[in-house]
């Protein structure tokens, strides 16, 4: 059984409701799951699981929420070695560059995306939610 971590910022609820999903998906699949808000998260924690999902939406300029998030996913970044990763987010405005560029950065630094991402428009759709069940299954 694969031990996955879910690690997420929310500020509306879109993006927790996404990490519902890929939850639902993952725990599905047989795998041992748990959630956590990015504060509670570190590198220390990456280690004990087999694949993470990370889920942001979109803040500012289409950027990763940077008072709690960025600083986290910095310091778990160097930790996820070749850990199946995935990530998921929302947005209410542009056109997901945020998750163009983040999903760039992790190449960058050699992550395994083999899972891809899903993005949402405003409160994740039923595609959206499918999408989503799908990326924690893939991750299991």
């Amino acid at each position: 059984m694969s031990k996955i971590a879910i690690v997420f910022w929310t500020a509306t609820g879109n993006t927790e409701a996404m990490a519902d999903a890929v939850k639902a998906g993952a725990h599905e699949a047989g795998a041992e799951v748990s959630t956590f808000i990015a504060s509670d998260f570190s590198a220390d924690k990456a280690a004990e699981f087999d694949a993470i999902a990370f889920g942001c939406p979109a803040m500012g300029d289409e950027v990763l929420e940077e008072e709690e998030f960025q600083p986290m996913f910095d310091a778990v970044l160097p930790a996820l070695g070749d850990k199946k990763t995935a990530l998921f987010g929302s947005y209410g405005w542009g056109d997901g560059q945020w998750m163009r560029d983040w999903e760039a950065a992790c190449k960058e630094a050699g992550v395994n995306l083999a899972c891809g991402f899903v993005i949402a428009n405003d409160a994740p759709d039923d595609e959206a939610v499918a999408a989503c069940k799908a990326l924690g299954a893939a991750l299991a």
